[in-house]
């Protein structure tokens, strides 16, 4: 009998991308309301995407199996 298959979920496949080198891009919160208490250089600096950290890639695998 064949194993089932696992199932991505798919909020987390939409959020995060996988790069070539199997590192997992996101994009950073705090960017959508709120922004005239912040100042010009934290915002810019909110655009950026960054990397997924080594305590959450755990989790992050189990939420995307085939994304590896």
């Amino acid at each position: 009998m064949a194993k089932q298959k696992l199932k991505t979920n798919r909020s987390a496949a939409k959020r995060m991308k996988v790069t070539a080198s199997g590192k997992v891009k996101r994009g950073q919160a705090g960017k959508r309301h709120l922004l005239t208490s912040k100042g010009p250089s934290r915002k810019g600096s909110l655009k950026k995407s960054v990397l997924v950290a080594p305590e959450n890639m755990k989790n992050v695998r189990r939420m995307m199996p085939y994304g590896f």
